[in-house]
């Protein structure tokens, strides 16, 4: 079989879409398929080109069997909602030219902008193919989530678009249950949607002598460290953690907050930290993917935080699953699906979005109870386990293969 996968994110870039792209991708090569991915220049998420590649027209390469064709995009870092469309769009229509020239059984077109989607769908109709959508975010919906725009005209016309593409799709993949559920609730039939959450790949995310030399280099010894690793976008309400996290430098000096990660939101966070005169924070650039398994096992509990809204009440980060990997328990602060899986399998401890007081305490009963903390890290073993992200791309394949 063979597989056209169209997406906008990929490595060497490091992000969960680039990720679970990858792995499943990998996955899939291993098995017989022919597999080919469209997609544009690292640049994510600072917008400036990774060294040993050029923002060029067309060009090749081959990464663990994947045949790769990089096109040329508007780049674009992050951050402002006009640049990000234009390097959306931009990407979709070379993404749809570069594609009536491959040869392929299926193609496949992965959100969470669904300009790739609708290359994926319009690609489809020329080529005479089938294809399948993947949502990885409910776009536009996320959109307002996060205060980016105001429910108006154009949102209800993505609105109409998005459901114009739930429907010319031959399936439908999504990564929570709540996602089926809200699709479905807009007309679409759930025998055309198929759940496949996110996981980690067993293989890379594990234990690391490393993090022994970061912690020196780092001046961490006899710290006990709460790390966020990823994105510092609008939705991850960090300037709430660095707030809370005031009162936590008083009672508990020995507890450090690290952020790992770039985004839009880096530069304000920095001199909001500056300006609450933090000492008990650490900012570091994101760094390669073989290097944030390092600093995963640097850390001692992992901070997985979103703002509260309810739109986030259908999503589940792909890194609980990396930190469970490496058996760090997970602070969570997100209601929903995700902390249903943080609670059923006893890998972390909740808190409510947003709320100091609860936060606070969290961090603090999750530092000192020892006891509680030898627990989450048997949850996460468990976790870990039950997504392995082989076992989802095999499961993955074979609904394509149906397709």
């Amino acid at each position: 079989m063979r597989i056209l996968f169209l997406t906008d994110n990929f490595p060497p870039e490091v992000n969960a879409p680039a990720n679970r792209t990858y792995e499943h991708c990998k996955e899939w090569v291993k098995e017989g398929v022919e597999v080919t991915v469209v997609t544009c220049v690292p640049n994510f998420p600072k917008g400036k080109v990774y060294d040993g590649y050029k923002n060029r027209l067309f060009q090749k390469e081959n990464i663990d069997g994947i045949k790769v064709i990089r096109v040329w995009s508007y780049i674009t870092a992050n951050e402002g909602f006009v640049k990000r469309i234009l390097d959306y769009v931009s990407y979709g229509i070379m993404a749809f030219f570069v594609g009536l020239f491959i040869k392929t059984d299926l193609i496949l077109a992965t959100s969470p902008q669904f300009f790739t989607a609708a290359s994926g769908s319009i690609l489809a109709f020329f080529k005479r193919k089938k294809w399948v959508m993947e949502v990885r975010d409910l776009w536009p919906e996320s959109i307002i989530a996060v205060g980016a725009m105001k429910r108006n005209g154009v949102i209800r016309f993505f609105e109409w678009w998005e459901r114009r593409l739930y429907m010319s799709a031959d399936h439908i993949i999504v990564v929570t249950d709540a996602f089926k559920e809200k699709i479905s609730n807009r007309g679409i039939n759930t025998d055309k949607i198929s759940v496949f959450k996110n996981g980690a790949n067993l293989d890379l995310f594990k234990g690391s002598d490393k993090s022994l030399h970061l912690i020196k280099k780092h001046q961490l010894e006899k710290k006990f460290v709460v790390a966020y690793i990823g994105t510092h976008g609008m939705a991850h309400g960090l300037h709430f953690i660095l707030e809370s996290i005031v009162q936590i430098q008083l009672t508990n000096p020995n507890i450090l907050f690290l952020f790992m990660g770039d985004g839009a939101e880096k530069n304000n966070l920095l001199e909001k930290a500056q300006k609450l005169k933090l000492t008990n924070v650490l900012f570091l650039d994101s760094v390669g993917k073989k290097e944030v398994v390092d600093y995963l096992n640097l850390m001692d509990v992992a901070l997985v935080n979103l703002k509260s809204s309810d739109t986030f009440l259908t999503v589940i980060p792909s890194k609980i699953f990396e930190a469970a990997a490496v058996g760090k328990p997970i602070l969570l602060g997100l209601k929903g699906e995700t902390q249903k899986i943080i609670e059923d399998y006893q890998a972390g401890l909740c808190f409510i979005p947003e709320n100091k007081e609860s936060f606070i305490h969290a961090v603090l009963e999750i530092s000192s109870n020892e006891t509680e903390y030898l627990r989450y890290k048997k949850g996460c073993e468990k976790l870990a386990k039950d997504f392995d992200r082989k076992l989802i791309a095999k499961q993955y394949l074979q609904v394509l293969e149906k397709i």
